[in-house]
């Protein structure tokens, strides 16, 4: 750290570095532009004197507000939690790059859409990070009209070719988190896996629910196998899965499209039935039951680095795209 009282400045971090202020300012706001050994130092001094760049001057300078708008939405079923978790790791992954994070509400995607452009007109934000992706989103086309950055934490479902977006999109691929799951029931001797998910479409609940569907192939035991389809309510999905079962359903496991809906079985099956959920929420820990944990840290890491690349400031246009794999965690 800086030993002196005052704050490191940029003549510090150059002399430090043995370049010039100009250097310094270039590796902190264009580093592609700078050789990487100079950058390694001017970085190295930076980290030493604990230089903060002045993000007011630094504002007035580049035109841009250093801020990323992100809708705060209405919170349902027990998986609400994971939003929250990935706020969280977003503010901290943006704060590294001296970006903030503003939070705002909205009662619908029409009130969401009327936010963005109050923000995007009051030059408020530099971009978004969008979240709850679903099929026929207007979002996307609406800032992609007006050439305003943007990254989602979810794929454009109905795009014909996803690696092929036009814009960039961070997701946790839930088809391989439910593939994983239903075969870890497989190897533990279960046979007769149940599914429970959301109504079709659903981006998320239908890549879900391939998941469970390649594994029980792989195995063969997909032959009349049903899946269970509710809302995403603890009681509703207690429900279905008693009405499945008074039907003739004979399940010895049941994977789900989310830990609400984990709930939901458990209460209607007991706890002698294996179920496993999706989020790997803090109620989910504590009830027993095993769930898909999704790399919350890594998905909110890439969604910063679609926008921003390798520099500190919000790029005009980009794409690209991030699946990350999730984990199931066993709670036997």
């Amino acid at each position: 750290m800086n030993p002196v009282s005052q704050p490191a400045t940029v003549a510090d971090v150059a002399a430090a570095a043995g370049v010039s202020r100009q250097t310094v300012s270039n590796a902190l706001n264009r580093p592609e532009i700078v050789k990487p050994a100079t950058l390694d130092r001017v970085r190295a001094a930076v980290e030493e004197l604990g230089y903060r760049p002045h993000a007011s001057a630094r504002r007035l300078r580049t035109r841009q507000s250093s801020t990323l708008g992100v809708r705060l939405p209405p919170v349902h079923g027990i998986s609400g939690a994971v939003l929250d978790r990935f706020l969280h790791a977003l503010v901290e992954r943006a704060d590294e790059r001296g970006m903030r994070i503003l939070l705002f509400t909205a009662t619908d995607l029409d009130d969401e859409l009327a936010h963005m452009e109050r923000l995007v007109e009051g030059s408020d934000v530099d971009g978004f990070v969008l979240t709850s992706t679903a099929h026929g989103d207007p979002r996307a086309a609406w800032l992609g009209e007006r050439d305003v950055p943007f990254v989602t934490f979810g794929r454009p479902w109905g795009v014909p070719d996803m690696d092929d977006a036009p814009h960039p999109w961070v997701d946790v691929d839930g088809r391989a988190g439910l593939r994983e799951a239903t075969a870890g029931l497989v190897a533990r001797g279960r046979r007769r896996i149940g599914f429970l998910g959301w109504p079709s479409p659903s981006g998320q609940g239908d890549e879900r629910r391939l998941g469970w569907r390649d594994a029980l192939a792989a195995a063969g035991l997909d032959d009349g196998a049903v899946p269970l389809t509710c809302e995403d309510d603890v009681t509703a999905a207690a429900s279905a899965v008693t009405r499945a079962v008074d039907d003739g359903a004979a399940f010895d496991a049941v994977v789900c499209a989310s830990d609400t809906l984990a709930l939901g079985a458990r209460f209607a099956l007991g706890a002698s039935v294996p179920v496993v959920g999706y989020d790997d929420t803090p109620v989910a820990e504590a009830v027993g039951i095993s769930s898909v944990e999704q790399p919350l840290d890594a998905a909110a890491s890439a969604a910063v680095e679609l926008l921003m690349g390798s520099g500190r400031s919000v790029l005009p246009a980009t794409t690209g795209h991030r699946l990350l794999a999730p984990r199931v965690v066993w709670r036997d």
